[in-house]
């Protein structure tokens, strides 16, 4: 826990590359892809941690900033400066953005959210281990969204590691979450950029001062530098009235930096395009994300899901019972010490030996049986399971449905009795005044 405790205080959600780096390392192909799945699995540890660190505040400060960098470039966009690419599908595609943010505030409760398991080393401990993946997921396929990619990357996973049903279900959130991070990282870039070149036409278009032709500006923070760089010389290119600024004083620069102007403005260029490639492909994806059958993949990637449907009535069933039954399975494995595919394979194996029996009821060859039906007292104890205190209340009561049901009735009518009376008591009326009330507040 102390060690947790340092990593709260210390951690930020910036890759090793660099602080506000993009998420972006090299871009995998399938194959590959396959195989760091694996490589992460093993790599990556675990476990429940329900004050582990959080992650809304991160996106919350994220929305601040987006929303910054929107209100930023509409104001170069209305004074009719240029904007970057990037710049314009941020513009543009916001409310795509805000609808993302939105939906992370409305499907990633506190409760939901301590119950993931959560990474215990690493640059993302603290943290869930299913936003690992999907950080991991979102690097290298430089944020686009692919199904098929998704898939396999999570089958692969789960051949070393598997996963709990509510991290199949966080996926999405967690997708969107990393997107909207990358988002925010751009957006920096972005602005960063746009104030360098801001820059550069502010000193370009003074011409007034009697020194201009001589005059060298100051270079800005290095953040800047590339970009106002390039604007300055692209400038120098238009007609000016008199002599053009010369371009001495980004000799000592270059010389520090070890390139050469046409390096500078190849560099400056490629990172546009990449900027704005990457842009589009969060755009993109979060729109797909949002279209995306979600309850399908949760089914095709679950080893749960894999393991029930070996049985023959399960996939006949409807979705809403197949997933009261997956729920179930989540139930017991949080409380046995079991994992919840251990679970899964227990009631197969359960129904297996239950068929090998003469003259077995059909209803107790069914997974339903022992997982939501008559039978799950039996397999609690089979597994090991330690109902909650409230769970064993709300059990006992069940038992004795009929003596609770009444005792329950008489306690509410007694205290719903005892506010009148007690009013009339109050205000001095005598005995009899009183029983008369009692019986006719009785009787409803």
């Amino acid at each position: 826990m102390m060690k947790l405790r340092e990593q709260r205080r210390n951690v930020r959600l910036d890759d090793p590359g660099g602080e506000d780096n993009p998420i972006r390392f090299e871009l995998f192909s399938n194959e590959r892809l396959a195989q760091h799945a694996v490589s992460l699995a093993k790599a990556q540890k675990a476990r429940i941690l329900p004050e582990g660190l959080k992650l809304m505040p991160r996106v919350r400060e994220n929305s601040r900033v987006l929303f910054e960098a929107y209100k930023a470039i509409g104001k170069e966009a209305r004074e009719h400066r240029a904007i970057t690419p990037a710049a314009e599908w941020l513009l543009d595609n916001f409310h795509v953005i805000e609808e993302q943010i939105n939906d992370i505030n409305l499907y990633l409760p506190e409760k939901f959210y301590k119950q993931l398991p959560k990474l215990t080393d690493g640059f993302l401990a603290g943290y869930p281990r299913v936003y690992g993946i999907a950080w991991a997921l979102v690097a290298h396929t430089d944020s686009r969204f692919s199904p098929e990619q998704l898939t396999l990357f999570m089958r692969a996973y789960q051949e070393v590691q598997p996963l709990t049903i509510g991290e199949l279900w966080a996926i999405p959130i967690t997708l969107r979450i990393v997107m909207i991070e990358n988002l925010r990282r751009l957006a920096l870039k972005i602005m960063r950029s746009q104030a360098g070149r801001r820059l550069a036409d502010e000193f370009i278009d003074q011409p007034d001062q009697p020194d201009f032709p001589t005059r060298s500006p100051v270079l800005p923070a290095a953040s800047l530098r590339q970009a106002f760089v390039v604007q300055f010389v692209q400038r120098l290119h238009e007609p000016h009235p008199g002599t053009a600024p010369t371009l001495d004083f980004l000799n000592p620069w270059l010389e520090e930096q070890g390139v050469t102007l046409d390096e500078i403005v190849h560099r400056e260029h490629a990172s546009q395009i990449a900027a704005n490639l990457t842009v589009r492909n969060i755009i993109t994806s979060m729109r797909a994300i949002s279209a995306f059958d979600w309850p399908q993949f949760v089914e095709d990637v679950s080893l749960v899901d894999k393991c029930l449907r070996t049985h023959p009535t399960y996939s006949a069933m409807d979705f809403l019972t197949r997933d009261r039954y997956r729920h179930a399975i989540e139930d017991l494995a949080k409380r046995s010490p079991h994992s919840e595919v251990d679970i899964a394979y227990k009631v197969i194996d359960k129904i297996d030996r239950v068929g090998k029996e003469s003259g077995a009821d059909k209803k107790v060859l069914e997974p339903g049986y022992y997982l939501i039906g008559a039978g799950r007292g039996e397999f609690e104890k089979e597994v090991g399971f330690r109902p909650t205190f409230s769970q064993k209340l709300l059990r006992a009561y069940v038992a004795n449905a009929a003596i609770a049901y009444l005792s329950s009735l008489a306690v509410c009518t007694l205290v719903l009795l005892a506010l009148p009376l007690n009013a009339a008591s109050e205000a001095g009326l005598g005995s009899l005044t009183i029983a008369l009330i009692a019986l006719v507040a009785l009787f409803p």
